[in-house]
């Protein structure tokens, strides 16, 4: 699991249908990433029975997702946190602003050159913390962190389950080289023996 080093960091805006199912953009960069931090929280349950623990359930339940970025954009930024531009192209961030769910995908290089691949599938980020210090006698860059919350997505696989995060390893055994280079064409689909064809994804733009 070993990795050294991070980047291509993408994100996806989400179009939801009536059922609240998502139809995920086309993939458009977040910024120069510099360190992301995933901590997953799990609903737990023992069921005991003859004084002992007879059933263990270990449930995805949410995580918690922090990115390090060089800097966030504009547009990037009214996607994820719902700021708005005013007609001075001044950015307005306002206490009612909710961020909208988007897919967020990057990669992470492993000793010898490949690539770990990720889409997680819903996250909704909340403002960007902003550190500023004064120059002193050497230079000390301050970059923006932004947290989001991760979620399981509401449209079901094909198997019948809420995936919540896609992930592979470029070279590993069964991987193609098409999944690779796609990975950023579109957020993934998994695929399972007997699917159809990957639907296609909406472009809003």
């Amino acid at each position: 699991m070993a990795t050294i080093g991070l980047d291509r960091l993408f994100y996806s805006k989400i179009t939801e249908a009536a059922d609240e199912t998502e139809t995920y953009g086309s993939p458009k960069p977040l910024a120069k990433a510099m360190k992301a931090d995933l901590s997953i929280e799990l609903a737990e349950a023992t069921l005991y029975a003859d004084d002992a623990a007879a059933e263990i359930v270990k449930e995805f339940k949410s995580g918690k997702l922090s990115l390090g970025v060089d800097d966030i954009g504009v547009a990037a930024a009214a996607d994820l946190t719902g700021a708005t531009t005013d007609d001075n192209g001044v950015m307005v961030s306002a206490s009612e602003n909710i961020g909208s769910p988007v897919a967020i995908g990057f990669r992470a290089m492993k000793p010898g050159g490949k690539y770990r691949y990720f889409w997680l599938y819903r996250v909704v980020f909340g403002i960007p913390a902003t550190n500023l210090q004064t120059k002193g006698d050497s230079i000390t860059f301050q970059t923006p962190t932004i947290e989001g919350t991760v979620m399981r997505r509401n449209k079901l696989d094909a198997q019948g389950k809420h995936p919540w995060k896609a992930e592979v390893t470029e070279g590993d055994s069964g991987v193609s080289a098409e999944v690779i280079q796609n990975w950023y064409q579109q957020v993934y689909e998994p695929q399972f023996a007997g699917d159809s064809e990957p639907e296609e994804v909406g472009n809003d733009g």
